[in-house]
């Protein structure tokens, strides 16, 4: 085959000497000349295999702490010299320039050095700087050369080798150059996003490698995927694989969650809580979060920040859902929930949030800060008459929770932190009240006593009018409408108390 390339020299020069040993033994079996440096050279003649230094190559030392090891024109002009032209061939024999036909790098870990530290000049040592010049000078010419980037391309490397007696195909030999581009391009933006917490030059650019290919999207006729490493939230213990829609839900749960402290059991629908309470017991969360509707938790997904124990996963049972996910399941309670086969059942880790949030508008990417803000007492200024007592004021706590985390126009209805119907997602303020109240009759709900959260001001007084005929007493909201007062003296001609926070939680 005219593009079978036979490798008969490679340069290693690693970070990361895992598995390496396997690669050394499939390149003694096939009589390949080894160049490398430092630490690598030293690994390598440990293992008994023949390999020639850099520095005996180029006959320059490495310089500068190490900083200057492999950037030399011996080395790249082996990497980069065109085997089809005879003037580079020429070149290459005037300058005793060796043919390097495969090179094999693994990167300083600098995304690791910085998750672990904050000393800059340590940092800054894992900038990579000859290894990530080898990866492109050698994916840049993929034709003669093969190039492996990652230790995580050992064994492809392995079998290619195999497979073609010492060498590789073109196509293979391009493969491997399209990885090469992939980790260079993920490495330099781990860089750029380091240096750019200082420098907050305007620009967007994410690079996530870890990928999961998903049955399908939204719906059944769309490709789905998710980039992102989805071990770091939570371990899969049974059921079928997840979907894409689960995943939307599921992190919407998981984001509703972590603003409650005590045992809660949250049920969402389509990435809005159709059900949700707080208890001393989870047992007792359960059954008054699906009390809340009962109806739209059926194929729910569930999330909790307790412990589930048998006896309340003997209640979960008694209804079809998709997924739970809790932190913690006793062992019981586990034989119990795997009772369906499908059912996916995930163990929750602790994780923080993004800082930022993106996603694809129009023919670019919308980015926002996340919306961390978490309203306590402190915030909560009553412009009305009458003030909230310490359980109402609790009440409205817990209801502005659920309504920051629910589609707007968003209105949510709650009482003795339970949910007790919310509006979803419609486009007037009335409309999303209007269809919570009914909602609430439609499960006997006495909404005498009840608290309101609005995601955003009342254009009108029409909305808390509506609301305190149906039972609230007390209102939620973050102000800042013109009319403001209009709202504001109805409640006060009608003995319902008002706080105004100053934030609004729209999501769209």
């Amino acid at each position: 085959m005219e593009d079978l390339r036979r490798v008969k020299s490679a340069l290693i020069s690693v970070f990361d000497k895992s598995g390496l040993d396997k690669v050394v033994n499939v390149l003694r079996n096939f009589n390949v000349r080894i160049y490398s440096t430092g630490g690598t050279f030293d690994y390598i003649s440990k293992l008994g295999a023949e390999v020639t230094s850099i520095e005996t190559l180029t006959s320059y030392p490495s310089i500068l702490g190490g900083r200057v090891k492999t950037l030399h024109p011996l080395v790249f002009g082996g990497i980069l010299g065109r085997r089809e032209l005879e003037s580079d061939r020429m070149e290459m024999q005037e300058y005793n320039i060796p043919e390097i036909d495969l090179v094999i790098v693994d990167l300083y870990p600098f995304e690791k050095t910085v998750a672990a530290s904050d000393i800059e000049q340590e940092i800054i040592e894992k900038i990579d700087i000859g290894g990530i010049s080898l990866i492109r000078a050698a994916a840049k010419n993929f034709k003669d050369v093969i190039i492996v980037p990652s230790i995580d391309l050992y064994k492809e490397l392995i079998d290619v080798l195999n497979k073609n007696s010492g060498g590789s195909l073109l196509a293979e030999r391009k493969y491997f150059a399209a990885q090469a581009f992939n980790v260079s391009s993920h490495y330099d933006t781990a860089i750029f996003n380091y240096f750019n917490r200082q420098a907050a030059i305007p620009v967007f650019k994410q690079s996530i490698c870890e990928s999961n290919t998903l049955r399908y999207g939204e719906n059944p006729h769309q490709e789905g995927f998710f980039f992102g490493d989805l071990s770091k939230n939570f371990d899969q213990l049974h059921g079928k694989e997840i979907s894409y829609n689960n995943l939307n839900d599921l992190s919407a749960g998981i984001d509703l969650i972590r603003e409650f402290t005590e045992p809660t059991v949250a049920i969402l629908k389509h990435n809005n809580a159709c059900g949700l309470a707080s208890r001393n017991e989870l047992l007792e969360a359960w059954k008054d979060a699906l009390a809340g509707d009962p109806v739209s938790a059926y194929g729910g997904v569930i999330v909790t920040n307790g412990n589930v124990d048998a006896a309340t996963a003997e209640e979960m049972n008694k209804l079809f859902f998709e997924i739970i996910l809790a932190p913690e399941y006793d062992d019981d309670a586990l034989q119990i929930l795997k009772s369906k086969k499908n059912r996916i059942i995930l163990k929750g880790k602790s994780i923080a949030p993004p800082a930022y949030q993106f996603k694809s508008s129009l023919n670019g990417v919308l980015v926002q800060q996340l919306d961390a803000k978490t309203e306590s007492s402190l915030d909560l200024n009553f412009v009305t008459n009458r003030k909230s007592d310490e359980h109402e004021i609790s009440d409205l706590l817990f209801a502005n929770k659920i309504v920051k985390h629910t589609k707007s126009n968003a209105i949510v209805l709650a009482k003795n932190k339970q949910l007790l119907a919310s509006g979803v997602g419609q486009t007037s303020r009335v409309d999303a009240l209007k269809q919570a109240i009914e909602k609430a009759g439609t499960f006997n709900f006495d909404l005498a006593g009840s608290v309101m959260a609005s995601d955003a001001f009342f254009p009108f007084a029409d909305s808390v009018e509506i609301a305190h005929k149906a039972g609230v007493t007390a209102v939620i909201q973050p102000g800042g409408s013109i009319r403001d007062k209009d709202s504001i003296d109805y409640c006060n001609a009608n003995n319902v108390a008002m706080a105004i926070t100053g934030f609004r939680h729209f999501k769209h």
